[in-house]
């Protein structure tokens, strides 16, 4: 694995109207390129990833994985706003010399797809075989696809939407809530909003899981009136996050993924949809109470080339990253297609 920087040449115009200077994009690539550059499997991580996708999606990519290092190029770049290694509200803001903490302009998922256009360019690639993304990272994929065009032969986006629910932007103002009452946040310093991330993260988890799931994993073997093992588990996934990640970077991301709408300024979703050139898979997971099965099957329905296929688990949301023998069968039969 290697591990690289892009510094940008050049300034990212973002869809609000603000200019983003001097931004850089941490990236991880394994494998090598064919002689015809033509294996090229670009994935893009979900809302708290990071570039190293051979650590967090080790069964699809991976020396034994589905994606391995022996026949394929691997690229994942750490999506700007977020906290691994890429430009982000910690980062210093050039117009102050200071950390932008709450002046971080905001960022839209085509502005996160612009952002990957550069680092692609700057990388002479000029094909891409696969771009493969799930959650905040298959919207932002399918942003990427519309721009490529030509230059993109597949698109696999997992449990994602072509645009964002008022269902899922509630659950992320809630979270956002949580953080805004930390009392800390306002605060010009990284670890601001710490303790309301752990919450946001709590409020996230009941997304990510379908009751079902959490019903079973967390049922109690003993009578009890106090001491729940779906509040213990819920108190450590919130401490667990915010031990790797900070609040700016979730607050940003979040508003990203609200930000999404594949049909703005294209003349509406269907019309944005059929101008994408690449086989799109559309996967779903069919407990996920997050990200619909029905707005997955709208995605195939309605680009020009789509196969719709779901991933059939009691997990929820989270399925995409812990179903990896169903997700790689899915995809070996979507390119035998």
């Amino acid at each position: 694995m290697n591990l690289e920087y892009f510094k940008s040449s050049e300034p990212l115009l973002l869809e609000s109207g603000a200019v983003l200077t001097d931004f850089s994009i941490a990236y991880s690539t394994y494998g090598q390129l064919n002689a015809e550059r033509s294996n090229v499997i670009w994935v893009v991580h979900a809302l708290t990833g990071d570039s190293q996708v051979a650590t967090w999606w080790n069964g699809i990519v991976g020396e034994n994985g589905l994606f391995n290092f022996s026949n394929h190029f691997i690229i994942c770049a750490n999506l700007i706003g977020s906290s691994y290694g890429s430009t982000n509200p910690l980062s210093t803001n050039p117009n102050t010399g200071t950390s932008y903490f709450y002046d971080f302009p905001s960022l839209t998922t085509r502005d996160l797809a612009h952002s990957l256009e550069l680092l692609r360019k700057h990388l002479k690639l000029e094909q891409i075989h696969t771009l493969i993304g799930g959650s905040l990272g298959g919207q932002v994929a399918l942003e990427w696809a519309f721009l490529l065009g030509s230059k993109l032969a597949n698109a696999i986006v997992i449990a994602a939407t072509a645009k964002t629910s008022p269902w899922v932007i509630g659950f992320n103002e809630a979270q956002r809530m949580a953080i805004s009452a930390d009392t800390s946040w306002g605060q010009g310093h990284p670890d601001a909003g710490k303790k309301g991330l752990e919450a946001a993260r709590a409020i996230a988890m009941l997304s990510y899981r379908n009751p079902l799931d959490l019903n079973a994993k967390q049922q109690e073997s003993t009578e009890k009136l106090d001491g729940f093992l779906a509040s213990s588990y819920l108190n450590y996934q919130g401490a667990k996050l915010a031990k790797r990640f900070q609040a700016f970077s979730y607050w940003t991301l979040t508003k990203s993924m609200d930000s999404h709408d594949m049909g703005r300024s294209r003349g509406g979703l269907e019309s944005a949809l059929n101008g994408i050139y690449a086989r799109v898979f559309a996967i779903g997971v069919n407990s996920d109470l997050l990200f619909l099965t029905e707005e997955s099957k709208f995605i195939s329905k309605m680009v020009p080339s789509g196969q719709y296929g779901e991933i059939i688990s009691t997990t929820g949301h989270d399925a995409f990253l812990i179903e990896f023998q169903q997700l790689s069968r899915l995809i070996q039969k979507f390119y035998k297609s």
